[in-house]
C-alpha cells in the first residue's frame, strides 16, 4: 500500500473529524486533505516530479503535516530536516542528495538561504511567513489559499508502487555526514500498522506529540494517527513542559509518547497533582534506554498509566516492544521483536546464537530500509542476504543479551564497547550502576585511550539540583556493585550532557572534549 492512502482511507471514513491541533490551528482531516492536494497540484506545476527529492525544513506545524502529505502525494521523495540544522550541514545534505526543491519558513532563513546557495541542483524554494524578500527568481512564497479546481491527482498513483522512496531520513553516524537512509512506501505504510495495532491505537486516541516531525520516532506519531484516525495535537518543542501539560490537559491527551530526556524533564516538576491528567492512558518511551531509576519513579508518579518501552533505528523504525504488563517481571527488557519480523543475534561470525546467548541484534521484515543514500559500501555493512530464508536482512550494530524464552536486553552499541586490561565493557552497564545513585539526574560513560589500560572508563554525571557526591562517591558505589575493571577511573561532573537533534546523548562529543 502507498503511505498516503492509509491517510485516504481515513478521510474517507471521518472527514470531518478533528486531525490535527497546533497552536491555534484546528484542522479536520478533510481539510487538511484539500490543502495537501492543492499543494501537491501546485508543486506538479512547478515541474516537481515522482522521484524527485525535496526537502522539508520547518518546524512541527500545519504547513509540516500538509506538505509531507502533498509530496508523498506526488510521489516525490521527502526529506525532512530538523529546523535547529545549520547552513553548512544542510546545504551539503541538499547536495548530495541533489534534491530539486525546499519548502521552509522565514524564520530559519539564516540558515536556508546559504544552504540553498551551495546546492546547485536546487530549482525551487517555497517560503512561508513574513519578514523576507525574494532573492531569486526560484524563490517564491508558499502557495496559500489556493482555489481548488476539483482535479485529481490519480494520474500520479499509477506511476508509484509500494517499493518507491517514501522518504530520506538522514540519521547521524559516527564521523561525517549524516546518512541518507532510503525508506519506501512499503517500508513506512507495513511498520505504521503494526505500531498501531500493537499500541491498540484508536480513532477516539488523542496523541500529544512534542518531538520533531524531522525525527521518525516523531513522524510515526503522525503516521499512525491519521492510519487510525486519531487526533494529532503538535507542539513546537518540549522546552517547556509545564506548558506541554497544560495542552495535555486541555485536549485531554490519551497517548503521550517521549525519549526518556523528556520524562526526566517531566519528573522534574515535583508536584504533577496540579495538572489533571485522569485522561492519559498510554506513554511510549523509544530512541535511547530508559534508564530503570526514571521508569521506576514514572511507575511510581503515574501508576494508573500504562508505559510501552521500544526499541528501534531510522533504518527500521521500530524492532522490538515491552508489553506494559512485562514491565516488572523484565526490568530492562526491550521486548522480543515485533509481529510480522523475525530478529536474532548473531555472533561475531555470523552465525545464529540461541536463546540465552549475547550478541549482535539482526532484523527482518517489510520495514526494513531499502539502504543507504549512494552508499553501497556502508549499505552493504548493513544489509546481507540471510541464506535461512533468501530474503534480506539487517545488522542493527547494537549487542544484545537474551534470555532462555528469548527477550532482549541492550548491551551496547559494538562502537561503544570499551576494551580495559584485556576486558571488555558495556557502558550502559556501568551508566546503569551509577543511575542508581540517589542524586544521579543522568550520566554517560566513554572509553578514553590510556597508554597502560588501553581504554580508560571515564563517566559524566550530571546531579540533580542540590545534590552533593564526589567522584570518590560515585567510584566507590560502582566498585561495590560491577566488577573492579568496570569501575570508571575518572569521574566529570556536568550541568548538562551533549544531545544530538533528536534529544540523544553524543558521546563523540564528549569524546571530543576529552581529546
Amino acid at each position: 500500500m502507498l503511505l498516503h492512502k492509509l491517510f485516504d482511507a481515513t478521510v474517507r471514513r471521518h472527514p470531518d473529524k478533528l486531525a490535527l491541533v497546533c497552536a491555534d490551528a484546528r484542522l479536520s482531516y478533510g481539510q487538511i486533505d484539500r490543502r495537501s492536494r492543492q499543494l501537491a497540484r501546485y508543486l506538479r506545476g512547478q515541474g516537481i516530479a515522482p522521484g524527485e527529492r525535496v526537502g522539508l525544513f520547518l518546524e512541527n506545524g500545519p504547513g509540516m503535516v500538509v506538505a509531507i502529505l502533498a509530496l508523498l502525494r506526488l510521489g516525490a521523495v521527502c526529506m525532512a530536516f530538523n529546523p535547529q540544522t545549520k547552513a553548512d550541514k544542510l546545504g551539503a545534505m541538499l547536495t548530495r542528495t541533489r534534491a530539486a526543491a525546499l519548502l521552509t519558513q522565514a524564520s530559519l532563513a539564516t540558515a536556508w538561504r546559504g544552504a540553498a546557495e551551495a546546492s546547485p541542483e536546487l530549482r525551487l524554494l517555497l517560503v512561508s511567513g513574513h519578514g523576507w524578500q525574494s532573492a531569486s527568481a526560484h524563490e517564491l512564497p508558499w502557495p496559500d489559499g489556493m482555489a481548488d479546481d476539483g482535479s485529481e491527482l490519480t494520474d500520479i498513483d499509477t506511476a508509484i508502487d509500494a517499493h518507491a522512496l517514501a522518504f530520506i531520513s538522514h540519521t547521524s553516524g559516527t564521523t561525517g555526514l549524516p546518512k541518507g537512509v532510503m525508506l519506501t512506501h512499503r517500508n513506512l505504510a507495513s511498520i505504521t500498522g503494526t505500531i498501531a495495532e500493537y499500541l491498540a491505537l484508536r480513532q477516539d486516541d488523542v496523541i500529544l506529540s512534542a518531538l520533531p516531525l524531522s525525527f521518525n520516532y516523531g513522524l510515526s506519531q503522525l503516521l499512525t494517527a491519521f492510519a487510525t484516525g486519531a487526533t494529532l495535537v503538535l507542539e513546537r518543542s518540549f522546552a517547556f513542559p509545564a506548558k506541554v501539560l497544560e495542552t495535555l490537559v486541555r485536549e485531554r491527551a490519551t497517548v503521550f509518547p517521549a525519549v526518556p530526556t523528556m520524562y526526566a524533564m517531566l519528573m522534574a516538576l515535583q508536584d504533577l497533582s496540579r495538572w489533571d491528567l485522569s485522561s492519559l492512558r498510554l506513554m511510549t518511551s523509544a530512541s535511547a534506554p530508559l534508564p530503570e531509576p526514571l521508569l521506576r519513579q514514572l511507575r511510581k508518579r503515574l501508576p494508573a498509566v500504562r508505559l510501552c518501552v521500544m526499541y528501534g533505528q531510522t533504518e527500521c523504525t521500530r524492532i522490538s516492544y515491552l508489553p506494559p504488563e512485562q514491565l516488572d517481571r523484565r526490568p530492562g527488557s526491550v521486548g522480543r521483536g515485533l509481529p510480522g519480523q523475525a530478529c536474532w543475534l548473531i555472533d561475531e561470525h555470523g552465525q545464529r546464537l540461541a536463546h540465552g546467548s549475547a550478541g549482535e541484534l539482526v532484523v527482518q521484515g517489510d520495514h526494513v530500509m531499502a539502504g543507504y543514500w549512494e552508499d553501497s559500501e556502508r549499505t552493504a555493512e548493513k544489509l546481507f542476504l540471510d541464506p535461512t530464508s533468501g530474503r534480506i536482512a539487517m545488522r542493527t550494530g547494537d549487542l544484545f543479551r537474551s534470555d532462555a524464552e528469548g527477550w532482549l536486553y541492550f548491551v551496547a552499541r559494538k562502537d561503544d564497547i570499551i576494551k580495559t586490561r584485556g576486558e571488555k565493557v558495556s557502558p550502559h552497564e556501568v551508566e546503569q550502576a551509577i543511575l542508581g545513585i540517589a542524586g544521579v539526574r543522568e550520566c554517560a560513560v566513554t572509553g578514553v585511550a590510556d597508554a597502560l589500560l588501553g581504554q580508560a572508563v571515564h563517566a559524566h554525571v550530571v546531579l540533580e539540583d542540590g545534590a552533593v557526591l564526589s567522584e570518590r562517591d560515585i567510584i566507590r558505589h560502582c566498585l561495590a556493585r560491577l566488577e573492579s575493571h568496570m569501575a570508571p577511573k575518572q569521574v566529570a561532573f556536568l550541568d548538562a550532557l551533549p544531545r544530538t537533534d533528536t534529544g540523544k546523548v553524543s558521546k563523540r562529543l564528549l569524546a571530543s572534549a576529552e581529546r
